[in-house]
């Protein structure tokens, strides 16, 4: 699936005016959504041995779903800072641009699952649930929903044993340049521990161009001694994988 286009929806009869937004589409994807396309199991997330960072968490239900598989997680994102209130109703307004493209071009932006094109109504009432789980979860654990934005993040050296970005560094290209992309992937490595790993989804714009840049960015992180690989999920889907310096 492709991330949306960040222009507003035209307001019309009986659809959510927006709130004030950044150019970033704030959505609220449940844990299995982030376990397809980053080639993870609930399995792998249970057996972590130390803290998992999702950078940007978004109005997303994956930190709160992970806890209940005994994962620590910690959400970071500037939406943050607006409250987790004002954070599900952008999400509310990011799942009525998701509706609205799934119905101009579903091939293009409804996801596969194993056994063919998942249905649009039952996508998007996986993303609402996941909305009103996030609201629920940060409005009674504010302390796991960190506001920060990359390329600098209030964590020390080493802090997660599992980094998981995804739909922002290379999904937004006119917001994020080659070396605003390369200063936040050595970001996400170096709040990551030395035996962990960052997982980075999609490589690909809104439009799926693969990021022209993405070799240049990989030589570049080699040479700050961060290996990296590009892995392909299940249904078919790249992936950045990096291992921080040891």
């Amino acid at each position: 699936m492709c991330p949306v286009s960040s222009a507003r929806p035209v307001d019309r009869p009986g659809h959510r005016r927006a709130p004030a937004a950044g150019p970033v589409l704030i959505t609220s994807r449940p844990l299995d959504e982030y376990c397809a396309y980053l080639g993870l199991t609930r399995a792998d997330l249970s057996r972590l041995p130390g803290p998992l960072l999702d950078c940007p968490g978004g109005a997303a239900a994956f930190a709160a779903e992970a806890r209940t598989l005994g994962c620590e997680v910690v959400a970071a994102d500037p939406g943050y800072a607006l409250g987790p209130r004002r954070l599900a109703e952008l999400a509310a307004v990011g799942h009525d641009t998701m509706a609205g493209a799934i119905r101009r071009d579903p091939a293009h932006h409804l996801p596969r699952g194993r056994h063919g094109r998942r249905r649009p109504d039952k996508y998007l009432r996986s993303w609402e649930r996941a909305r009103r789980l996030f609201a629920a979860d940060a409005a009674a654990h504010p302390g796991h929903y960190v506001a920060a934005a990359l390329p600098r993040l209030p964590f020390a050296d080493g802090s997660f044993a599992l980094t998981l970005s995804s739909y922002l560094l290379f999904a937004y290209p006119a917001l994020f340049t080659p070396a605003d992309q390369f200063r936040a992937l050595r970001e996400l490595a170096r709040v990551t521990a030395p035996d962990g790993e960052v997982r980075i989804f999609p490589l690909y714009d809104h439009t799926g161009s693969l990021s022209p840049h993405l070799t240049e960015l990989r030589a570049a992180l080699r040479h700050h001694r961060i290996a990296s690989r590009v892995l392909t999920t299940t249904p078919p889907h790249r992936i950045l994988a990096l291992t921080p310096a040891r």
